[in-house]
Formats: structure tokens, C-alpha cells, sequence
């Protein structure tokens, strides 16, 4: 989503960081280009006047005029304005003491609300909270059907409201079921409309006053824009909201919502839905937002997301084999098998510093599709051939490719790619990479 302005900050900064030293006018001159990049990318123009306002009188202190490294000083104010544009920190769901405690979602049709139930209450499930969903949309065709389906698949409890269509009555037995059956959550999917219309807010308000939620989350289409920003007020101002999860975040909208949100509204982004899939969904974190968007990648979202899905013991002897350099085919292939459930290949390389810049160099896209072809070739090679790629010759290479269903090129360029991420991965075991990867410098 923010790929643009990443772009369009770096090259600012790149100016910046090349110059020896800085004056005010250096700096206004970069400050004018920020401030159409932000605008180019949506972000709400009082924001953005602010935001430079701020940077500009932080920028020009003596502190940064005279240090040795001004550039940097610069770059490193940018990305603490941001991490406060968007809310300082993380900001959890507040429960209270209600048993079971009823969270509400609320948002115009279409912006992902029943699919964002089944994630926050998977998400919920993980901290180890028993969660009740339950479907108050009575008006979209199979609104109900479709939680109830995405609950069972995921071993989530849902109120089953059978043929009923009071909304109120659907809440009124939800909680009495929810809370005789140990729940401690109770997630409401509120009905929408194409647009905000009077009976739609009546409902709502109705709701609200019925379970008395311990938080009503906005859910919105990061895809709308400013729209969203708009929407939001509206609904802030007659129902009042707590928070909001953004969806849609791995689209190619322009991003400005999510810099706006927090400081039009005062209202903090708690999730981020980053994808169809329902493991796609996450805690909001400004800072790592923050440099993501300003291209230094955020190395501690992806240990967390490996942790998730790596065996420790697994990771433990790959790091003694790539230490030894013992780093086979084999060990290649089952790599690619772990990363592939760790999401999006396009998201994973935005999560890793430098690895941008590795990718333009070797002209290198990322390709779901070629995690499939790698491990075909690999199985299509002998066991001595996985343990030393050194023996493949032309004639083997032509019968591997053949076995595999791929071109001889291909076997090529997996070869090539296989010797390049020995040498990369070697890097990153050495002394001191894990903290150069934190501060933005990859160490290739």
C-alpha cells in the first residue's frame, strides 16, 4: 500500500543523506517535496500541514544543523513525527469487567466487517479468550450463513439466531447464551448499508444501548481513502467509537488513511487486516508502520510471524548448518516451505531492511507461484545432488529439468539463487547482524 511514497521518501532522503552538510534551505527544499508526497499519497492536507510544521521546527535546531550526520538526524525526526501521527504505540481491546464482555463492529457494507469478526476473534482465541460471534446483519442476503460457516471452520463459537430478524432479540439471547455457555467475548457483526442512513444509526444506537459494549470498533476500507476518514467522523459522532481496524491494507490504495485517522479523529488504529485470508490480521504497531513506510523494513514483526510458524529445534540446527556452511538443496527447498506460511513473499521482503535494494539489483520479483517450481526442481534432483549442487552438470540439468517439468533456464537460475542466498544467509548469522538489521542497514 504505501509503496509510492516509501519510494518517493527514500529517493528525498537519499538527496539528503549525501549532502555533507544541511541549511534551512536544504531542508525546506525536502520538507516541499514530503509534503507532496504525503498528499499524493491521501493523507488528510490539515495533517499534513501540521506534520511539516512540526518536522520543520525540529529540523532546523542547531542539534541537527551541526551534527555530523544532519541527514540522518532528519530522517530519524520524520520517522518519530510519524510514529506519533499514528498513535505512539499499540492499543489493545479494553474488556472491563462485563462477563461476557460484547465488542461491536460497526461500518458501511463492504468494508470487510464479517470477515475482520472471524479474524479479531481468532486473534482473541490466541491470547486465550473464549469468543461468541454473533450476526445481527438480518438484511444482506446469507450475512449469517457466511459467519456461521467462517466460525466452524475455525472452531470459533457463534449463536446460531436460527430464522429471527429483530436485531435486539438476536443480542437479548446471544449474551444470555454467551454467558450461560462461559464465554468471555462476544463479537457483534452489525448490519451496513452502501451509505450512512438514518435507520441504519437508529439500529445501531438501539444495539448499543441494549448490550452496552465495552467497545465499538470501526472497521475501515483502507481502499476509500479520505472516504473512510469522513465515514468514521459520522459514525464517531452518533454512536461513538473506541478504536479502529483497518482493512485491506495489502491493497495498492495510496495509505493516506492510515496516517490520517488517528490525527482527524483522536480515535487509535488497533488491527490491521492484511489480506483475504483469516490468519491475515494483526495488532497495530505505529512504530513498525513507521519504518516500513520510510523503507527500513521491521525485522521484529517478522520474528514474530516465524516464531509462529518455525520449529525452534529446526531453526537451532539450520543455523549451526548455514555456520558451517553445510546450507544444502534440501535444507533450500524446506526454507521455502516455511517462509511460504508466513504470508504474502511481497510482504515478507517488505518486513526485511535492504532487501529492496537487493531485490532491483538482481532484478528479482517475487512470485508465489515460484516457490512451487523451486520445489519441484529440487525433488527432481538425486539425493548427492541436493547435498552438493557442485556435481550438476549439463547433462544432469537437462534431466532434472525434464523430471520437473521446467526448462533447463530454470534449473539455472534456482542454482544461481540457491549460491546467492548461501552467501546472504552466512551474513545474517554473523555478529552483530540482527541489531545492523534493527537500525535499517542490511549487511550485504
Amino acid at each position: 500500500m504505501f509503496e509510492n511514497l516509501t519510494e518517493k521518501l527514500e529517493s528525498i532522503f537519499k538527496k539528503l543523506k549525501s549532502k555533507g552538510s544541511l541549511n534551512e534551505e536544504n531542508i525546506k527544499d525536502a520538507l516541499r517535496d514530503i509534503r507532496m508526497a504525503l498528499l499524493e499519497a491521501d493523507v488528510n492536507f490539515k495533517v499534513v500541514k501540521n506534520f511539516i510544521e512540526d518536522v520543520r521546527v525540529r529540523a532546523i535546531g542547531q542539534d541537527v544543523l551541526e551534527s555530523i550526520t544532519p541527514g540522518q538526524q532528519v530522517v530519524k525526526i520524520v520517522h518519530d513525527r510519524l510514529v506519533e501521527l499514528m498513535g505512539g504505540g499499540s492499543s489493545q481491546i479494553h474488556f472491563g469487567n462485563r462477563f461476557p464482555a460484547p465488542v461491536m463492529l460497526v461500518g458501511l457494507q463492504g468494508c470487510g466487517k464479517t470477515t475482520t469478526a472471524v479474524k479479531l476473534a481468532r486473534y482473541l482465541k490466541k491470547q486465550g479468550k473464549r469468543v461468541y460471534l454473533v450476526s445481527v446483519d438480518v438484511y444482506r442476503p446469507a450475512a449469517v450463513q457466511q459467519l456461521k460457516l467462517l466460525a466452524n471452520q475455525n472452531e470459533l463459537g457463534f449463536f446460531d439466531a436460527l430464522e429471527q430478524r429483530d436485531p435486539l432479540d438476536i443480542c437479548r439471547q446471544a449474551l444470555d447464551d454467551a454467558k450461560r455457555n462461559g464465554f468471555e467475548v462476544m463479537i457483534v457483526d452489525t448490519a451496513g448499508r452502501l451509505q450512512i442512513d438514518v435507520a441504519m444509526m437508529e439500529e445501531l444506537k438501539r444495539i448499543k444501548a441494549l448490550i452496552q459494549p465495552s467497545e465499538i470498533l470501526f472497521v475501515a476500507d483502507a481502499m476509500t481513502g479520505q472516504e473512510a476518514v469522513n465515514v468514521a467522523e459520522k459514525f464517531d459522532a452518533t454512536i461513538g467509537i473506541d478504536g479502529i481496524i483497518m482493512t485491506k491494507m495489502d491493497g495498492d490504495a495510496r495509505g493516506g488513511t492510515a496516517l490520517s485517522l488517528k490525527a482527524v479523529m483522536g480515535k487509535p488504529v488497533k488491527f490491521i487486516g492484511l489480506g483475504e485470508k483469516v490468519d491475515a490480521f494483526d495488532l497495530f504497531h505505529p512504530d513498525r508502520m513507521a519504518s516500513r513506510i520510510l523503507g527500513m523494513g521491521d525485522v521484529l514483526s517478522l520474528v514474530e510471524k516465524a516464531k509462529l510458524v518455525v520449529d525452534e529445534k529446526y531453526a537451532q540446527d539450520l543455523e549451526k548448518k548455514i555456520r558451517k556452511n553445510e546450507f544444502t538443496l534440501g535444507d533450500f527447498k524446506d526454507q521455502l516451505k516455511q517462509i511460504s506460511k508466513l504470508g504474502s513473499l511481497s510482504d515478507i521482503f517488505s518486513m526485511i531492511p535492504g532487501m529492496k535494494k537487493l531485490r532491483e539489483k538482481q532484478d528479482f520479483k517475487p512470485d508465489e507461484k515460484e516457490i512451487t517450481k523451486i520445489i519441484a526442481i529440487v525433488d527432481s534432483m538425486t539425493p548427492k545432488e541436493r547435498l552438493n549442487y557442485q556435481i550438476i552438470d549439463g547433462q544432469r540439468r537437462k534431466r532434472i529439468a525434464k523430471g520437473s517439468g521446467t526448462t533447463v533456464q530454470d534449473v539455472n537460475r534456482l542454482l544461481k539463487s540457491y549460491v546467492d542466498v548461501r552467501k546472504v544467509m552466512k551474513k545474517m548469522t554473523s555478529k552483530g547482524a540482527l541489531k545492523k538489521m534493527k537500525r535499517g542497514l542490511f549487511p550485504f
